[in-house]
């Protein structure tokens, strides 16, 4: 992705790319004829294209599902200085083709910090809770989520949208409130720090797809919200949890989205739920910015708008 990018000046270079299909909608155009609206990508970026009812790659890519490997071939093409290709030809790459480590880590971006490392330091956090019920409680729920809270992203699109994003983003928020939570006596730290580390555990079970995550039945039906209060609940339960830190607790993990139209079922009610939805509204926002610069191309002063920043973000850093 990172070289068709590079390609955008010459519009017409001939392609040939290896890409998992990220997202797949039929639509139906003016005159009647169906087209698919595709986002294709690998580690290093994506891609938006339409791929018409009299493209050769249209029957292959309209009867593949998300998440599968394609190989495609095309031309690059620009939309509204966008990068849009044609696809010419398309398809599917066996399932027993992609069962290596190499095949995986060349289509699937994951975090840029060392995975088992942000998992040791989880591990820290969990055990920095000095609350016997509330880490109880903490552990309950990893150990039933198991290794999917290693590996799933944190958002589809949004923030740390990738392998190992929401091991990462609980780590850095985690991090964040270890500095802040000295300035904020009213703040119950065992409890601000259980929300932290549970807030987003739902999503575990929203997302499936091991190449390009997607909301699964109960991520539809019910929510990561939800899901990860459903968690909290029976983990605390099992821990014996006292119920008024349940209740916060669950306050916690119901508030975090900050807003009702983003997805809260309420809205942050204690001090600790307050802190923890700023915290994680920060490393979110920040998650975006570290990936754009990551990505950025060579050149670029600019980024294309950022959807969760409404803006786009200048690239150019300061020089000493």
């Amino acid at each position: 992705m990172r070289d068709l990018k590079a390609s955008d000046a010459s519009p017409g270079r001939a392609f040939a790319s290896v890409l998992v299909l990220r997202k797949l909608s039929v639509k139906t155009a003016a005159n009647g004829n169906p087209y698919l609206s595709v986002e294709l990508g690998d580690r290093t970026g994506s891609f938006n294209c339409t791929v018409f009812s009299d493209s050769p790659a249209f029957e292959t890519v309209r009867g593949a599902e998300e998440g599968a490997v394609l190989r495609v071939e095309g031309k690059a093409e620009t939309y509204q200085g966008r990068l849009s290709p044609k696809l010419a030809r398309a398809s599917v790459v066996p399932e027993d083709e992609l069962q290596s480590p190499e095949v995986i880590a060349n289509l699937v971006e994951t975090a840029p910090e060392d995975a088992d490392a942000l998992w040791g330091e989880f591990g820290q956090f969990v055990d920095s809770v000095a609350h016997t019920e509330l880490r109880a409680t903490v552990r309950n729920v990893v150990d039933e989520v198991g290794e999917a809270f290693r590996t799933a992203p944190a958002a589809t699109m949004m923030h740390h949208a990738y392998r190992h994003g929401l091991l990462e983003h609980t780590v850095h928020m985690a991090r964040a409130a270890r500095a802040l939570l000295p300035l904020y006596g009213d703040v119950d730290p065992d409890l601000a720090m259980a929300g932290i580390l549970l807030h987003d555990s739902g999503k575990t079970i929203e997302y499936e797809g091991p190449l390009a995550a997607r909301r699964g039945r109960r991520g539809i039906l019910q929510g990561h919200v939800v899901l990860g209060y459903q968690l909290v609940r029976k983990a605390a339960l099992k821990a014996k949890l006292d119920p008024e830190r349940t209740e916060r607790l669950e306050h916690i993990i119901l508030s975090h989205q900050g807003k009702l139209e983003w997805g809260a079922a309420a809205m942050a009610a204690t001090p600790e739920a307050v802190f923890v939805s700023m915290v994680d509204n920060l490393d979110a926002r920040m998650g975006m910015v570290q990936r754009a610069l990551r990505n950025a191309p060579p050149g670029e002063e600019f980024t294309e708008r950022i959807l969760g920043l409404d803006a786009p973000l200048l690239l150019k850093r300061l020089q000493d």
